[in-house]
């Protein structure tokens, strides 16, 4: 039966597929794929975990046996029983060894797929006693999960990516087929595991939680894949291998297409593909408007092999650097867990480079809220997490941490133009700490006889104190970004990640633009650089409107590139002007906006 999920569209585009799991666990799970020729050792890391969840049983049985009834109840004794009988049982080993040697999962990606599937089994048996047994079988993957993190295995690189299924393919492929397209369908990701997708071979995304800006729905955007977030209950209604559609213009998702829906959106992608063709012919046109105003069109990127990308979609450099993404995945508590300064060195003289003389702009990490550094760190952790100890704050708090980031940039400035940028400052004295410890950086690379190169010093707008004090800034920086999506969740007062508030997030709200167009404008008045790096410079619906108020500079994900200038090829700025300026001194900016 065909069923339809909606939630937020926050990547455009079709895709249509198989759907791949990723079931949560109250262990945190690494979801990886595997080589082929590691599927062997992959199910010996399995055997092991089993044999020893096997053993510990064994013991707890042998201890229970020793006890006097009155402190062990025969019914303990039965329990433990229930729990060897599930862990040698087929259906729960086999299935694994299936999702491991099929779709070259990882064990623990494996032992969750196959949890989920037979705990639906469970869930559908009449019998009260056999459908509570679903709790049993649960504590013992809990137990395998826990086994194996000690053996965890290292990262492989993705396989290859697979053909996708065409419309001359007969008949419907079955479990394990290598030649569908796959959706990914999790109850949310976090950006480590993102990453690790990001260089694997899905054709789209859904989540059920998530909004607009959160950081999962950032970097499927610079996937270019479509994707869909804050479908509440999708990774409970669809099942392993599923056909869905993802519509990610519309934000929904259709489980179990007919062969009519099929169709329609089978035709709905050829034209979003042929409208994808005729938008590359303009990467290598020069982005200037029509009345002769030149844009500067950057790109943001998560890791350096991303500025392969941006170069090839026509960026003039990169606008931002989200440094953080090399520090995902790492021991949050373990400072020494987390990337040396050769290792930042080496990423950031990468991206350097692969921009060939263009300038690289690299943000200091901004960890915190939506982007813990181990993936596990969650919001019940602090009161407010989005107003805790990120960026900047972590960062200054942290100074030995920050001095190593701030050397590796500095030495990586001897490649190529490089730009520093720092997130999240609000006060005069945060200001003052971070330039003496940048200069501290410097003294002790002079001191060690270490080349390292200028930077130029830039400071993300997104806080409305820092808004309100420009000339504060521009006092100490030679250019300012602007980080719409923080400026919109601080000022409105909106958590950017959740759902449940997200129909509040508007960025045509009229306090937004007035801190927005007051920052291009001081800037401007200045003669300092001041560019917008976030969401809102990649959303064609802003770019006239931003274009209007002065803006000159717009970063985005390499994907959103050639969209954008082809707005900027159509745009006379001096007719936008007056325009841009009613929208600001209207009430409802949407209306006139068209949103």
């Amino acid at each position: 039966m065909t069923v339809s999920l909606h939630g937020l569209a926050v990547a455009r585009g079709v895709a249509i597929g198989r759907a791949v799991l990723v079931v949560s666990s109250r262990v945190d799970v690494a979801h990886y794929f595997i080589q082929a020729s590691e599927v062997e050792a992959e199910i010996g890391r399995l055997r092991t975990a089993r044999d020893a969840v096997a053993q510990e049983l064994q013991r707890l049985q042998a201890s229970v046996a020793q006890m006097k009834r009155e402190d062990a109840p025969h019914e303990l004794a039965a329990l433990l029983e229930v729990h060897q009988m599930l862990l040698q049982d087929d259906a729960l080993t086999e299935g694994v060894k299936h999702w491991i040697s099929e779709r070259l999962y990882n064990a623990e990606w494996a032992l969750t797929t196959q949890l989920e599937i037979v705990a639906r089994q469970f869930d559908e048996m009449e019998d009260d006693y056999l459908r509570e047994r679903k709790a049993d079988l649960e504590q013992v993957v809990e137990r395998l999960l826990r086994q194996m993190k000690g053996t965890a295995a290292v990262l492989a690189p993705p396989p290859p990516p697979r053909r996708a299924r065409t419309d001359s393919d007969e008949g419907e492929a079955g479990e394990g087929d290598f030649d569908v397209p796959l959706v990914l369908v999790a109850h949310d990701l976090s950006p480590a595991d993102m990453l690790q997708f990001k260089k694997s071979v899905f054709a789209g995304f859904v989540t059920d939680v998530g909004g607009k800006t959160s950081h999962t729905a950032i970097v499927a955007r610079s996937m270019d894949i479509p994707a869909v977030v804050g479908a509440r209950s999708a990774s409970q209604l669809v099942r392993q291998d599923d056909w869905i559609i993802i519509d990610g213009e519309a934000g929904v998702v259709i489980v179990d297409p007919s062969p009519i829906i099929l169709a329609e959106y089978g035709f709905k992608q050829r034209q979003g593909e042929l409208e994808r063709e005729r938008l590359w012919r303009l990467r290598h046109k020069p982005a200037v408007t029509l009345d002769g105003e030149a844009v500067e069109l950057l790109a943001n990127i998560e890791m350096p092999e991303d500025s392969t990308a941006a170069v090839k979609a026509g960026a003039v450099g990169v606008g931002l650097f989200r440094s953080e993404f090399l520090f995902m995945g790492r021991e949050a508590r373990s400072l020494t867990r987390l990337p040396d300064e050769d290792e930042q060195y080496e990423a950031y003289r990468r991206a350097v480079e692969g921009m060939r003389g263009m300038p690289v702009t690299i943000r200091t990490i901004d960890i915190g809220a939506d982007k813990p550094l181990d993936g596990k760190a969650s919001k019940q952790e602090y009161l407010n997490p989005a107003l805790g100890l990120r960026a900047i704050r972590w960062s200054l708090s942290e100074p030995a941490m920050f001095l190593v980031q701030l050397r590796a940039i500095l030495r990586a400035a001897a490649h190529g133009p490089v730009h520093l940028l720092i997130p999240m400052l609000a006060h005069a004295r945060e200001i003052r700490q971070t330039l003496a410890l940048i200069e501290h950086a410097r003294e002790e690379l002079r001191a060690q006889g270490v080349p390292q190169g200028e930077v130029k010093l830039g400071a993300m707008i997104e806080i409305p104190a820092a808004a309100m004090m420009l000339r504060v800034f521009l006092k100490h920086f030679d250019f300012l970004s602007i980080g719409t999506n923080d400026l919109i969740q601080y000022t409105l007062a909106i958590d950017r990640a959740d759902e449940a508030v997200s129909h509040l997030y508007d960025p045509c709200h009229p306090a937004v633009l007035r801190l927005v167009a007051d920052t291009i404008a001081e800037c401007r008045r200045q003669g300092k650089g001041v560019s917008v790096c976030g969401e809102m410079a990649g959303d064609v619906q802003f770019t006239r409107l931003l274009l209007g108020l002065g803006l000159r500079s717009f970063s985005m994900h390499p994907s959103q590139i050639l969209a954008v200038k082809q707005e900027v090829l159509r745009a006379d700025t001096g007719k936008l002007a007056p325009w841009a300026q009613q929208v600001l001194d209207s009430d409802e900016p949407s209306e006139l906006l068209g949103h």
